[in-house]
Order: C-alpha cells, then sequence, then structure tokens
C-alpha cells in the first residue's frame, strides 16, 4: 500500500513537471510571436530570440526565482510601436505589465488578461476610440487587477461602467484622453481606491456624491474637465484624502465646510472655477496642508487670522476673487510660507509689518492690485530667499525699504502705480540678480547718473511717470536689456552715446523729458530696435540717417521737439516702419517717398512749415511750388546720376544673363518624353538646367526627400496640385529668398495639372519625421532653433511658413535644419500660424509624439493639448520622449523651458519668431533652483 502510494507521488510529480516545461514552451513561443508583431526601431528586444538559452535574461522581461515564468513585463519608454501585443497580458503567471511612453495604437479594448496580473499601465502611448471589454468567460483576469493606468491616450466616449467592476482597483488613471459623458456613479463600487485621475478629459455633470463612499482615496483629480455643480458635501467622508484636484471646472457655490474634516488632506487646488462665498472656517482646520489654492473664483468675505493654524502651508494662492478687509498679519508666522499670491482682490490696509520675518523660505510675494495702503515693510526679504516681489496698483507711498536694498535674490521687481517717494537707494541699483525693474507711476526723485548702477541681468526696466531729473546713466551695468521706459520724467542734457551698446535693445522710450542736443550715431546701432520714441523733448540737428537703416524699427516718435533739416530720404524703406511722428519740429524738404510716409496722416506731419509733398493724408503743399528756387546744378546732377544708373543697369543685366545661363529668372517651355509640356523657370543656373531639372521631375515621386537628375546630382522635389491663383510672382518670390534654414529653389516648373518645386541639393539630407528618434537633446534644440531663425527670415521678406511639420523640414548632412516651404503657402495670412506650428513640432521634438491633424489651437490638437496638460500638472519625466529620457538629469531645466515656449506658441498670445529665437539661444544652462519646490508655476506678468 506504502509502495502504491509512492508511485502515485512520482506520478503527479512527473506530471507536475511535464506541464510546467509544456508551460513555459508556450511562454517562449508567445514571445517569439510578439517579438516578431512589434516595431523596434532602436533594438532594445534584440534579445528576444530563440538562440538565447533562457528568456528569463531578456530584456525588459523578469521570471519567478522559483518557477522560472514570466513574472513581470517592464518596456517602458523603448519607443516600441505597432498593435497592443495583447498576449503579453495573458501570459499565465505575469504579475505586471508596464507598456507606458511608446507608440502602440490602434483602437483599444481590453484583452483576455492572465488573472495573476495585478499592475497593468498603458499609459502615454497612441491607444484610441471607444473602450471595449471582452466577455465575461474571457476576462476574468480583470478583476484582479489593483492598478490601471490608460493616461495620456486618444480614448474616446464615455467611460466605460465595467472599469467600475473592478472591486480590487487601488489606482485608476483616465487623465489626459478624450472622454465624454458624466462619471458613473458606479464609482463608489471602487472602495479599494486610493489614487483616482480622470482629469484633462471632456467630462460633464456634477461630481457624484456616491464618491464620498470610496473611505480609501488618498488622491482624487478631477480638474480640467466641464464639471458643473457644486461640491458634494459626502466629500467629508474621505477622511484619508491627501490630494484634491478640481482644478478647470465650471463648479459653482461655496466650499462646503465638510472639508474641514479632512484631516489628512495636505494639496487642496480648486482654482479657475464659479465658486462664490467666504472661505469656511473650517478649512483652518486642515493642518497637514502644504499647498492651499482657491484662486480665480468668486469667493469673498475676509481671511481669518486663524490661517496662522495651517503650519505647515508653503502655497498660498487666493487671487482673482473678491476677498477685502486687511491681510492676516498672522501670515507672517507660518514658517513654511514661501508662495504668497493674493494679487486681484479687494484687501485693505497696510502690509503686514511682521510679513517676511517669521517666514524661513518666502520666494515669491504678490499683493498687486489691490487697495492697500501704508509703507512697504523693512523685513520682506529678511530670509534672503525672495525671488519676486510683486506690489503694483495700490496706494503704498515713503520710500524703498534699506532691506529690500540688501536683497541679493530679488529677481523680479514690480512696485509702479503707486506713491512711492524719495530717491532710489544706492544698493538697490547694485542687486546682482534683477532682470525685471518696473517702479513707473510714482514719485521717485533725484538723480540716477549717481547710482553707478550695477545690475548685470536687468533685462526690462522702467521708471516712467516719476521725478527723476538731472543727466542721464551712461550704462546700468549690462548690455542685455531689451525694454528701456524713461519717459515723463525731468532728464536733461544729451542722449548718452553709451545707449547705443545695449544692443538687444527692442524698445526705447526717453519721451517728455528735457533732453537736449543731437541724438548719437550710435543709436544706428540697436539693429532690434522695434519701437523709439524722443517726442517731447529739446533734441535738435538733424535726424541721425542711423535711425533710417534700422531694420525692425516699427514704430518711430519724434515729435514735438527742435529736430531740423530734411528728412532722411531713406527713412522708412526697411518695409517694417509703420507708424512715424515727425510732427512739431524745424524740418524741411520733401517728404521722402516710402510706404511708411505715403499713409502717414497730417498730425504726423504738422508743424514743420518747411515740408512739403508726402501722400494725400498728409495735408502738405506739393513740393512743386517751392520748384522756382532750385538751384541750376541740380536738374543737371540729377540728369549725370541718372546716366549713370542707366549705364550700370545696362551692366549689371548682362553680367545677370550671362550668370545665370539665359537671363534671370526666364521661363521656358520644354517637352518631355511623354509629351507633357513643362514651363521652367530655374533660379540658380549654377546647380542645374532645363534638361536636368526634367530628368529630375521625371524621376521623382511626390513627397520624396531626394531625387537625381541623372548627372550624380540630388534634389529635394515636391510636388503641388490645383492652388487657387498660384503664379509665378509667387513661386519668384520663394526663388529670390536665400537662408541657411530655407532650402531654396532651385527651380520651379509647371504643367497644365502640377506644378513641380525642386530645392537646393542637401548631402545626407534626412526628414526629420524619420530622423527625430535619432536625436540627442542637444540636436533637437539645434534643429527647433534653425526652424526658428528660417521663421524669423521668412517674416522678414514678406513670407509665411505655412503648415509646419517634422515632414517639412529636413537635415543637411551636418544635422542642420532647413525648412522646405510649399509655394501654396506664401499668398498672405497671419505669421502667428506660423508661430503656433513651430510650437507644435517643439512638442513634437520634445515628447516625441507626433501631431495630430486637427483645428489651429482647439480641444483636438493632439499633442498640443497633451503637452499643455503634462507640463502643468506632471515632472518632466511625464512627457518627455522616453528616448531622451537618460539626458533629463542634465538638462532637464533646458527641456522644460523649451516646453514652456511650445506651450506660449500655441497660446492666443504667441511670441514672434525672433522672440523664439532668443529664448531657444538662451537655453542652454538654464537653471530654476527653487522652482522644483513650488507645487503650481507661480503667475507671470
Amino acid at each position: 500500500m506504502r509502495a502504491y502510494a509512492l508511485h502515485t507521488l512520482l506520478l503527479l510529480l512527473l506530471l507536475l513537471l511535464l506541464l510546467l516545461l509544456s508551460t513555459r514552451a508556450q511562454e517562449l513561443q508567445t514571445l517569439l510571436s510578439i517579438r516578431s508583431s512589434i516595431g523596434d526601431p532602436l533594438h532594445f528586444l534584440s534579445t528576444w530570440n530563440s538562440s538565447t538559452t533562457s528568456f528569463c535574461t531578456w530584456e525588459g522581461l523578469k521570471c519567478d526565482s522559483s518557477s522560472r515564468h514570466v513574472s513581470a513585463v517592464r518596456l517602458s519608454g523603448k519607443n516600441l510601436s505597432g498593435a497592443l501585443p495583447a498576449p503579453l497580458l495573458s501570459l499565465p503567471f505575469v504579475a505586471a505589465v508596464d507598456l507606458s511612453f511608446n507608440g502602440f495604437s490602434g483602437v483599444f479594448s481590453f484583452p483576455r488578461l492572465a488573472p495573476s496580473l495585478l499592475y497593468l499601465n498603458l499609459s502615454n502611448n497612441n491607444l484610441s476610440g471607444p473602450v471595449g471589454f471582452v466577455s465575461d468567460s474571457g476576462g476574468g483576469g480583470l478583476f484582479s487587477l489593483q492598478v490601471l493606468d490608460l493616461s495620456n491616450n486618444f480614448l474616446t466616449g464615455p467611460i466605460p461602467d465595467e472599469i467600475f467592476h473592478l472591486s480590487r482597483l487601488k489606482v485608476l488613471d483616465l487623465g489626459g484622453n478624450y472622454f465624454r459623458g458624466r462619471i458613473p456613479i458606479s464609482v463608489s463600487e471602487l472602495r479599494s481606491l486610493q489614487f483616482l485621475t480622470l482629469a484633462s478629459n471632456e467630462l460633464t455633470g456634477p461630481i457624484p456624491p456616491q464618491l464620498g463612499e470610496i473611505a480609501a482615496l488618498r488622491w482624487v483629480y478631477l480638474g480640467y474637465n466641464n464639471l458643473s455643480g457644486e461640491i458634494p458635501p459626502e466629500i467629508e467622508n474621505l477622511t484619508a484624502l491627501e490630494h484634491l484636484d478640481l482644478v478647470y471646472n465650471n463648479l459653482t457655490g461655496g466650499i462646503p465646510s465638510s472639508i474641514g474634516n479632512l484631516g489628512k488632506l495636505q494639496y487642496l487646488f480648486l482654482y479657475q472655477n464659479l465658486l462664490s462665498g467666504p472661505i469656511p472656517p473650517s478649512v483652518y482646520n486642515l493642518t497637514a496642508m502644504i499647498a492651499l489654492d482657491l484662486s480665480q473664483n468668486e469667493l469673498s468675505g475676509e481671511v481669518s487670522e486663524d490661517v496662522v493654524r495651517l503650519e505647515n502651508l508653503e502655497v498660498l494662492h487666493l487671487f482673482s476673487n473678491r476677498f477685502e478687509g486687511a491681510i492676516p498679519s498672522s501670515l507672517g508666522a507660518i514658517r513654511q510660507l514661501q508662495v504668497l499670491q493674493l494679487w486681484s482682490n479687494r484687501f485693505q490696509g497696510s502690509i503686514p509689518s511682521s510679513l517676511g520675518l517669521g517666514n524661513d523660505d518666502l520666494a515669491v510675494l504678490d499683493v498687486s492690485s489691490n487697495n492697500l495702503t501704508g509703507r512697504v515693510p523693512e523685513h520682506l526679504c529678511y530670509s534672503r530667499r525672495l525671488v519676486k516681489l510683486i506690489l503694483f496698483s495700490n496706494a503704498l507711498h515713503g520710500g524703498i525699504p534699506p532691506g529690500l536694498s540688501r536683497c541679493r535674490t530679488l529677481e523680479r521687481i514690480r512696485i509702479e502705480n503707486n506713491q512711492l517717494s524719495g530717491e532710489i537707494p544706492l544698493e538697490f541699483a547694485r542687486l546682482p540678480a534683477v532682470y525685471y525693474l518696473d517702479a513707473s507711476g510714482n514719485g521717485f526723485s533725484g538723480e540716477i547718473s549717481r547710482l553707478r548702477w550695477e545690475m548685470p541681468a536687468l533685462r526690462m526696466l522702467s521708471l516712467a511717470g516719476n521725478k527723476f531729473s538731472g543727466p542721464l546713466p551712461e550704462s546700468f551695468g549690462g548690455d542685455e536689456i531689451e525694454h528701456l521706459d524713461l519717459s515723463k520724467n525731468q532728464f536733461a542734457g544729451g542722449i548718452p552715446a553709451g545707449f547705443g551698446l545695449f544692443t538687444e535693445l527692442s524698445d526705447l522710450n526717453l519721451s517728455g523729458n528735457r533732453l537736449s542736443g543731437a541724438v548719437p550715431e550710435s543709436i544706428g546701432e540697436l539693429k532690434r530696435l522695434v519701437r523709439l520714441d524722443l517726442s517731447k523733448n529739446h533734441l535738435s540737428g538733424e535726424i541721425p540717417t542711423g535711425i533710417a537703416d534700422l531694420p525692425v524699427l516699427g514704430a518711430l516718435d519724434l515729435s514735438e521737439n527742435w529736430f531740423s533739416g530734411e528728412i532722411p530720404p531713406s527713412l522708412g524703406k526697411t518695409g517694417s516702419l509703420v507708424s512715424i511722428n515727425v510732427s512739431h519740429n524745424r524740418l524741411i524738404g520733401g517728404v521722402p517717398a516710402t510706404e511708411a510716409f505715403l499713409s502717414v496722416v497730417a498730425a504726423s506731419l504738422v508743424g514743420n512749415s518747411g515740408l512739403c509733398g508726402g501722400g494725400p493724408k498728409s495735408g502738405l503743399l506739393p513740393c512743386e511750388a517751392g520748384s522756382a528756387k532750385t538751384p541750376w546744378w541740380f536738374p543737371v546732377t540729377v540728369l549725370a546720376a541718372a546716366l549713370v544708373i542707366i549705364f550700370l543697369s545696362v551692366i549689371l543685366t548682362f553680367l545677370a544673363r550671362k550668370w545665370w545661363r539665359g537671363g534671370e529668372f526666364e521661363i521656358k517651355k520644354a517637352e518631355t518624353d511623354s509629351n507633357v509640356v513643362w514651363e521652367v523657370r530655374v533660379f540658380d543656373g549654377t546647380l542645374s538646367t532645363v534638361e536636368a531639372i526634367l530628368t529630375t521631375i521625371k524621376n521623382a515621386k511626390s513627397g520624396a526627400v531626394s531625387n537625381s537628375d541623372g548627372e550624380g546630382r540630388w534634389f529635394t522635389v515636391r510636388e503641388v496640385k490645383e492652388v487657387p491663383g498660384l503664379g509665378w510672382a509667387e513661386v519668384t518670390k520663394l526663388g529670390r529668398s536665400r537662408h541657411r534654414n530655407v532650402a531654396g529653389f532651385v527651380a520651379a516648373c509647371r504643367s497644365e495639372s502640377r506644378w513641380v518645386l525642386v530645392y537646393e541639393p542637401t548631402a545626407g539630407a534626412r526628414c526629420l519625421g524619420v530622423a527625430m528618434k535619432d536625436l540627442s537633446w542637444k540636436q533637437r534644440r539645434r534643429v527647433a532653433l534653425g526652424v526658428a531663425k528660417g521663421l524669423r527670415h521668412l517674416h522678414r521678406c514678406g513670407l509665411l511658413g505655412g503648415v509646419l511639420t517634422a515632414d517639412t523640414v529636413i537635415l543637411d548632412g551636418d544635422g542642420e535644419p532647413r525648412l522646405v516651404i510649399d509655394v501654396a503657402n506664401v499668398r498672405p495670412g497671419e505669421a502667428r500660424t506660423d508661430v503656433y506650428y513651430f510650437g507644435v513640432l517643439l512638442a513634437e521634438l520634445l515628447t516625441g509624439r507626433r501631431h495630430r491633424d486637427g483645428e489651429e489651437g482647439g480641444g483636438s490638437g493632439g499633442v498640443v493639448e497633451w503637452a499643455r496638460y503634462c507640463y502643468r500638472e506632471r515632472h518632466v519625466e511625464a512627457w518627455i520622449d522616453p528616448a531622451m529620457s537618460g539626458q533629463v538629469s542634465r538638462h532637464g531645466d533646458e527641456m522644460i523651458a523649451a516646453m514652456g515656449l511650445a506651450v506660449r506658441c500655441t497660446s492666443a498670445e504667441r511670441p514672434s519668431p525672433k522672440e523664439a529665437v532668443k529664448l531657444l539661444v538662451g537655453l542652454e544652462g538654464k537653471t530654476s533652483p527653487w522652482l522644483s519646490k513650488v507645487v503650481r508655476a507661480t503667475w507671470i506678468y
């Protein structure tokens, strides 16, 4: 009997061994099959092959130490693509699958899952469509799941009710998709749930009260939807809650007093809603609170001194509400407070003198746009960590306290539009980190030239509307200044020649002073100057000819001075000048026939009795009225000059025709072997001939990067069909344009049915859309800068880049980007559209994701809205291209700043390509040492 039992046991063990071996064999076949179906451009799965003795050593796989079966699959950020490999999720013993940050695509339905599966992360892919489910018999494994992350995909439709039947879920993240409809009340069935994220979708309706039945919840994030109604009082039951985020919705009513029962709450974000009423006193019971943001609502009443009970508070945002009364003095006793923003309310009284004294880390203080009075407190920078001080648009009086003059951490100071007075302290003018200083609209006085300015970081300075006197200083301690406004003071003397060293200056306003003498010729060195206002002074002499040569000058005001002589004939020829005022001077002679003066109105020329001519709106007499006084030698000189010009024109035309092989941009007709008649215009005869161009387009395929002309030269070829109104004038405009970052035309060809454009040869050219995955961050930054420079050039030439994508940018053999511009896009349009598409391209470079077609700036903008959501609410690793994840530690701050530019470029207020170039040039080495401590980015003015 004992022998029989022993034999039976041995038999069972043998059968079990055979079963395990059979299961491992099936796993091997499944894994090999999966490997063959996945796109793996970076060859991360090169170890997945049958020659390897054990799949437990394969990249991304982990096996159980005893059974040697696959227990975990971790392939996050490997740049994998193709359909979702569903068999991975049904491996018989797998417990965790992480396929996040890849390019898997297709309509998503829950496949059959292994009963052992506890963790499933498919976030940051390209999964789309409504979420489907398999039948219960095949999907039993779903009910074992504890973590489900489908965030940052393109999933649509209502949230499936079946998800809320997964009763063992502890983490559910569906954020960053396109789910619509209401939050199902069946959410209450997830009794084990601890983390719930449904943010950045298109959800509507109220927050279900049933949410309060999930007592285990620690994190609730429902922001960036269209939720409405009131915050349900049942939320008081979530006593384990640590993070509550309901931002950017349409929630109404008051903040429920029951929220004060959430004793573990650390982060409460309710900003950008329609909430009203006072802050409930119970909120001050939340002593674990680290960040409280109630901004941009309709809240009212007073802020209680009980706020001091929030002893762990680091960030307090109450701006853009209707709060009134005094700012609580007890705020100065919250030691951890770093950011305090109370701007745009109705606070009265003085800024508490205790503020800063007891705040060990106060970095940002903004109480602007209130009704505050009294003096600026002495100890705001007592911690020596204050970075931003924003006090503008109040009724503060007195002078700048000595404590601020010693605050060497200050970077941004806005104290404009108050009633401050006295002189600028000597030390205040030597704060080394200040890049933005606005003290305009006050009663400051004294001579600022005596201060010995040492502000090397200064980019913006406005002292307008004060009572400063004496001469202007030669320098402000640095040459990076971009905006300088010293208007409406009592400055006297001349304009310093040293101002010509401010080569980054784009806006210079010295109007409304007592300046005298001639304008220095060094002003002509300010090649970035866009606006120059010298009006209402005592300036004299002739208008410097250097002003006429400023390439991007858009607005010029020289009115109400003593300028004499003639207006420089070249003034306004640059094409950028759209506003000019030279009224009330002593100018004589004819008004230049440049575009800027042809449209000028009489009010901009009046008060110059010696002026004549001008456009139809000038109000001046024709210059012929004074022709009797013209000296005899004048017409002789003009005739001689005309003869010289004609002679030179003939010589240059002859040389140009010889250079361009048969005439500059001459249109020639030619017929191919297939009897197609082409009109051909060659723009660069040194590179090719008509015959070679015809050979090139004969071999061309639309959209190809390069094609041969049969003589060993390779050209970029692009075909354009059915473009209404497209003619040789538009094509020639692009053909004349030349820039390092814009692919120049070699030739253009037109038949009855289509246009074919032939671009200059680029050795080793690659399409950016193909090459992007292989580029490092430094290479991508170089691409972004080159594209921005290309767009800047096009805008200066009056051209538009059109729909800019990774497929319209090529990289030459040195990695330098070139825009391949389609002639269909050179017609009039908005330059801001180019900036939008540049932002999209920059987001693609940063995230590695491709933009999904949609309306510009719309909610369906794919990578645009996804990037904006992730940039605001997630760490850099959440949105950066996985191929660059290893570079975040060295270049993370540069990447964050670049994403900030991408978000700006795709917003309503967009920078110009010129600004984009400047921002990108300044990226390298960019750091933000304290920014990581702040939960939400500080509002920037």
